[in-house]
């Protein structure tokens, strides 16, 4: 038994173990002390209930799984998102008429790409009215070198605030909008267009473990409604330097082809490195359904 287990359960004893059966073990590493975990042992495309249920309750205790080695098909990948609900139809393909399979979004950066995915600290789609429960990103394709995701945990990022900004935010609301993510991209929605906004709080508690958390990021948050603008744009920018600050409470995960990374949308937020130009990074990404965010 690895010593990041033998941690666990002494210090939570309802953490999430290896399995043994027969000659096959799920087992699972830690990336840092804070964030991720690799997992490995396991054939995505051929999971049993027993495996379902230690990377559920993984997912909860570590917020983001990395497996290796993978070959899958897109059904397969679907599949396996479904295991932790049902999947999300990207606003894109749902409001704008953007083609191809509702449940895949495609990830892609090339030679000729003027923008990547995701290059700011930001959970996915936090302008629904039910943010994400998570994602699983399948890479089928990598740069020699570079083009690694860093993520962030929320949990930690609202523990380490001190105690009178905690209260502060306690109370506070967040609007969410998904047109200041698009114009991240150049994109300019005209006047007939739609595309999803919602306000949810500032430090919400997650819907299954219960922690606060920290959900606000540069990509799609507007503004903290209860304050004025220039208060607002104030706490906004020191909670966002907060989180891309702090370097123990984030993880770093290289790619290579066969790689999928799961993470829990609502209590971590992530970021895409385009170290890479001009060679070529390119998945898909299946999300999952969550649910409405509350106090």
């Amino acid at each position: 038994m690895h010593q990041y287990w033998t941690l666990c359960r002494a210090e939570h004893p309802e953490s999430v173990r290896p399995r043994q059966e027969g000659n096959d073990l799920i087992d699972i590493q830690p990336l840092t002390p804070n964030l991720g975990s690799q997992v490995s042992g396991v054939d995505l495309a051929k999971l049993e209930a027993t495996e379902v249920a230690t990377i559920k309750a993984a997912l909860l205790e570590r917020m983001v799984l990395v497996f290796r080695s993978q070959d899958l098909t897109i059904e397969e990948h679907k599949a396996f998102g479904r295991h932790f609900g049902p999947l999300h139809t990207h606003p894109s393909k749902r409001t704008l008429g953007v083609k191809g399979d509702p449940e895949i979004f495609e990830v892609k950066a090339t030679s000729t790409s003027q923008y990547a995915n995701g290059e700011v600290w930001h959970n996915d789609l936090p302008c629904e009215s039910e943010p994400p429960l998570g994602s699983a990103l399948y890479l089928r394709e990598s740069p020699d070198c570079g083009g690694d995701t860093m993520f962030a945990n929320m949990y930690e990022a609202y523990d380490s605030l001190s105690e009178p900004i905690r209260s502060l935010i306690d109370g506070l609301t967040a609007f969410h909008d998904g047109r200041q993510d698009l114009a991240n991209y150049g994109i300019i929605l005209e006047p007939d267009q739609h595309y999803p906004s919602a306000s949810h709080p500032v430090a919400p508690r997650h819907p299954e473990t219960g922690r606060r958390m920290l959900f606000v990021n540069t990509a799609f948050t507007v503004k903290i409604n209860e304050l004025i603008r220039n208060e607002s744009d104030a706490l906004l920018r020191l909670l966002y330097e907060h989180v891309g600050d702090q370097p123990r409470i984030q993880c770093r995960v290289r790619w290579e082809p066969g790689t999928l990374i799961l993470w829990d949308n609502r209590c971590t937020q992530h970021r895409a490195v385009w170290d890479y130009f001009p060679e070529t990074r390119r998945g898909e990404r299946v999300t999952m359904q969550g649910s409405a965010m509350t106090v």
